[in-house]
């Protein structure tokens, strides 16, 4: 097995670099259609050719798999880095661990997680073990990137910032995603890598041309960012408080009672001095304030909140079941109350945060108790029907759960007319968590053609139209309320009726392609031993 050539580790670095910089806080969503290439690049050059020459290519010869798993598995590591890093900060502050312990934890994550670009490598070289071939790992790589996601997501849990989230600013382009999910998104920008990769793969002669057609192809794609979407009609008036609530703090009962009262009055207030007339809604958001459902202080509160103001009010909770026992199991709630004051309904949160609000495997992931412990042990809810506001359909879902693409179009698919998401990301401090987990949110607006009201401890508290556009938004870190228009609709988009369909296909052909690639013995024999 010859050894990688150092050019190809010096392109795995720039490829990680710029997957870093795509996305926020960097944000130069610009170098996303050339940040996949170097890596694609490096898979197919990793090799000196020796004596094997094919006439009119470059004498190249692209990683075995072993190394092309190493290729992409060692970018994969540098990029959750550079994206995740705040992963550190988390562990530190609120999970009890010293600085070498939030360290290891962000290193296993790394590792854990960059498998996933360790397999994209691994497929790209299984399908190119020799010159001849690499035309056909260039037409499969975007489908094998795309195959790749749909396993982060479906897999591991974790498909945090999924490529085509880095033009969630491109609304002509992000447009694909009311038919195909991000994913789609993924794909063309997968695509025009593919093309600036490839005019690196070709005689010098050859080469500008074919760069040229490539970034004239991505400055075609990223002038969608310059197109003008018509405003989106709004019809309703939602008040959505920004609580600003710290998440460590000594809870006496005396704070929490001026907390409440505050909260309370802020809501009160912004209803009754808002000028344009009347609201429709209202939302608190996910807080690490112990606010039970069972807590006779809290409910009393936000019934008076509801029956003043005289509307519906959404807020965030801790579920507990049943209500009478003070140790009954808790789940992370949205609760809804209506404007005589009464408790209608809940919604308990379906996918929680392993670390973070649940603990897998307790005895192996027994040092990481302490996150767990400050957010509390919650239990799974099992139903993704939207909250009936007096006829007003609410796709309430909670924080992390915006990621899953496939999770949230349940809610339109089951009859929501906007969508809810009440958050608290002051976990992630000032890093670029908060702006990563906004750019997903949004794209979910887009998937299903939905108002997206987002209610945040800390920010960004926002309104967001069904083209994924921040109509009003309130600065961080400040105890505010926001007037967020919106408005319902029941039209369902493509993707909301068929899910991760596209991704799927992806998936099959990827798979079919390696079946047909490696049916001879013969053929896959040549292949691992090259």
């Amino acid at each position: 097995m010859r050894q990688i050539h150092s050019s190809a580790w010096l392109l795995i670095l720039l490829s990680a670099v710029l997957q870093v910089l795509i996305f926020p806080l960097p944000g130069v969503y610009v170098l996303s259609w050339v940040a996949l290439a170097p890596l694609i690049v490096a898979l197919l050059r990793a090799r000196p050719a020796g004596a094997l020459e094919i006439p009119g290519l470059l004498r190249l010869r692209p990683a075995s798999p072993p190394q092309g798993f190493l290729l992409g598995y060692v970018c994969g590591i540098l990029w959750y880095a550079g994206t995740c890093y705040w992963v550190y900060g988390t562990m530190r502050r609120y999970g009890g661990l010293n600085a070498s312990a939030a360290v290891l934890v962000l290193v296993l994550f790394c590792c854990y997680l960059g498998l996933y670009h360790g397999l994209f490598g691994l497929l790209i070289t299984l399908i190119a073990h020799s010159p001849r071939d690499y035309r056909r790992a260039l037409v499969l790589a975007p489908f094998f990137w795309i195959a790749v996601e749909l396993m982060r997501t479906r897999v591991t849990g974790f498909p945090w910032n999924l490529l085509g989230t880095a033009e969630i600013n491109n609304s002509a382009l992000c447009g694909l995603a009311g038919l195909t999910g991000v994913y789609g998104v993924s794909f063309e920008i997968g695509l025009v890598n593919v093309a600036v990769g490839a005019a690196f793969l070709i005689p010098r002669e050859k080469r500008m041309s074919m760069l040229v057609a490539a970034l004239a192809a991505a400055a075609v794609l990223q002038a969608g960012n310059l197109v003008e979407v018509p405003a989106a009609r709004t019809t309703r008036t939602a008040l959505l408080v920004q609580q600003n609530v710290p998440v460590s703090v000594d809870w006496t009962p005396d704070y929490f009672q001026q907390t409440l009262s505050d909260l309370a009055g802020l809501t009160k207030k912004s209803v009754t001095s808002e000028p344009s007339g009347k609201f429709d809604l209202i939302v608190w958001p996910e807080s690490p304030a112990p606010f039970f459902t069972n807590d006779a202080r809290f409910r009393t509160a936000l019934a008076q909140v509801a029956t003043e103001t005289k509307l519906w009010t959404v807020t965030g909770a801790i579920g507990v079941e049943p209500a009478s026992q003070a140790n009954g199991t808790l789940f992370n709630s949205a609760a809804l109350i209506s404007p005589s004051g009464e408790w209608t309904a809940r919604y308990d949160k379906v996918h929680l945060v392993p670390f973070g609000e649940y603990l897998p495997f307790p005895r192996l992931f027994a040092f990481a108790g302490g996150l767990t412990k400050e957010v509390g042990r919650f239990e799974q809810g099992t139903s993704r029907k939207p909250l009936n506001a007096g006829g007003e359909l609410l796709g309430v879902f909670i924080c992390y759960e915006s990621i899953f693409p496939d999770e949230v179009r349940r809610f339109a698919d089951h009859g929501a007319q906007v969508f809810v998401n009440i958050s608290n990301d002051a976990w992630y401090g000032d890093s670029g968590a908060y702006a990563q987990h906004l750019n997903q949110t949004r794209m979910r607006a887009i998937e299903n053609n939905r108002w997206l009201l987002s209610a945040t401890d800390t920010g960004v508290t926002a309104s967001i139209d069904p083209a994924g556009r921040i109509v009003e938004r309130l600065p961080r870190k400040e105890r505010a309320a926001l007037a967020a228009p919106y408005a319902l609709t029941s039209v369902t988009t493509f993707y909301t009726r068929h899910g991760d369909w596209f991704a799927y296909a992806c998936a099959i052909i990827s798979l079919g392609a390696l079946i047909v690639r490696f049916a001879s013995p013969k053929i896959q024999k040549k292949a691992l031993s090259s």
